[in-house]
């Protein structure tokens, strides 16, 4: 009689494990025999050389005048001389050692995560009958003018919705206009613009208790990107007018001003209030750092967040659930929108040799990750900087920013692309007791390592 179908699916898992660690081994065992002992000095330079870059990267940013510039030539010439080291004496072992460590990486993660699942969620939410009048806001200058291109006013309006265009050269208050909509009998709000125009309205929205529906018309999109709806095509997010499905979502609030995804503060807070922010990023930013980072300009933040203090870090991201940090593919996204809970993300630099260890360090001191259902955020100033979804406000200390569960219902299209997974941690401790298990003794018990 043949395997099942567990048994079949536990030994490929066993002999993925076993790839892995091959692998693994043999990706550092290929550049040592090629090299012998050098190698190894090469891999001591390449650990160095990363360690100056970070150094001269952290002095780039807080010299300036001509030792800035020599700075950032070594924060640009070590780390290119170290690879161009590496290629030029162990270029095939190198290439080898690449190889294999991809391989490496995909079979433990394929291990790991055991055959069938899926590499895409799509949250499910339950059917939503279509909306009897939806009123729709739209900036028409919003992702460098995607509701003209994508012809969103027409799509919406042959659906029957009902559309509001800002004026793009007067400043309006959305806040106001979705107010109106609401009591003018509207039963679903949404917003074709950025991310600080759809919190603000989600805001109401969630006051109201009505739909909310997001268009991805915005630049970045990431709150539609943690939804799993469609950024390449906005026009596609409107199928969720007359084929939706509802999703209960949290909503964070910074001292009652709501965020859909994070609120910033410390030195990318005060950078972005610069008026020349916008028209010059890179000079705007290495003008303001120096002062920032070494302290003589900005606040000193204090910040509280689940029975621990963060002294005077640098900069500080709250966001609403928390962004992915252990997966360097998965950088800015959130696993879930309705865990209830605030992600903070805070960090101090003080001194080149911290600014290597971020780098260098697995767990670096000046790094801190937490998670709280409430944060409070307070200064040595009466007011500070911060940033809202990419807006730049002023607000009085301290901030109390808190998470309201499940406050919002977003309307979203039944098909959408969903939202890519995070792939598991690799364990190489989980992968040796895989590949070493025979039988089906381990088949029942792989869920509890």
């Amino acid at each position: 009689m043949g395997l099942d179908l567990s048994e079949r699916a536990y030994r490929g898992q066993r002999w993925a494990a076993r790839a892995s660690l091959a692998a693994a081994g043999l990706a550092v065992l290929v550049p040592l025999a090629y090299g012998g002992v050098g190698g190894v000095l090469l891999l001591v330079a390449g650990v160095v050389g990363l360690g100056i870059g970070m150094v001269a990267v952290w002095w780039t940013l807080t010299l300036r005048g001509p030792l800035r510039w020599v700075a950032g030539v070594v924060a640009l010439s070590v780390p290119a001389a170290v690879i161009a080291l590496f290629a030029a004496t162990l270029f095939w072992a190198l290439l080898a050692s690449v190889a294999l460590w991809t391989v490496a990486v995909w079979s433990g993660r394929y291990a790991l995560r055991g055959t069938g699942s899926p590499r895409v969620r799509v949250m499910r939410g339950r059917k939503a009958a279509p909306p009897r009048r939806a009123v729709l806001i739209m900036n028409p200058r919003s992702g460098g003018g995607k509701v003209d291109r994508f012809g969103l006013k027409e799509k919406a309006e042959r659906l029957g919705a009902e559309v509001v265009l800002l004026d793009p050269e007067e400043q309006q208050d959305v806040t106001a206009l979705a107010r109106k909509a609401v009591s003018d009998g509207a039963d679903l709000l949404g917003v074709a613009g950025g991310d600080g125009t759809q919190a603000l309205v989600a805001a109401v929205a969630a006051a109201y208790d009505i739909p909310f529906l997001v268009i991805s018309a915005g630049t970045r999109n990431h709150f539609a990107m943690d939804l799993g709806l469609d950024r390449e095509d906005p026009a596609a997010c409107l199928d969720a007018l007359v084929d939706g499905v509802e999703l209960r979502v949290d909503l964070g609030f910074a001292s009652g001003r709501p965020f859909v995804n994070n609120a910033s503060f410390g030195a990318y807070a005060a950078i972005v209030q610069s008026p020349g922010y916008r028209d010059d990023k890179i000079g705007t930013s290495l003008e303001l750092l120096p002062d920032l980072l070494t302290r003589q300009q900005g606040p000193l933040l204090t910040v509280r967040a689940a029975g621990t203090t963060l002294e005077a870090p640098h900069a500080v991201l709250v966001s609403n659930n928390p962004y992915r940090t252990d997966d360097p593919f998965g950088l800015g996204r959130r696993d879930r929108l309705d865990a209830a809970v605030l992600g903070v993300l805070g960090i101090r630099v003080d001194s080149a040799a911290e600014a290597a260890a971020l780098l260098l360090d697995p767990a670096p001191p000046g790094l801190s990750i937490l998670t709280a259902t409430e944060v409070v955020v307070d200064a040595d100033l009466e007011e500070i900087e911060a940033g809202i979804d990419g807006e730049a406000l002023v607000l009085p200390t301290p901030v109390h920013i808190r998470i309201t569960s499940g406050a919002l219902r977003v309307r979203v299209p039944r098909k959408r692309p969903g939202v890519p997974q995070r792939g598991p941690r690799l364990d190489w401790r989980r992968l040796r007791k895989l590949a070493a298990t025979v039988g089906r003794t381990a088949v029942h018990r792989q869920g509890h390592w």
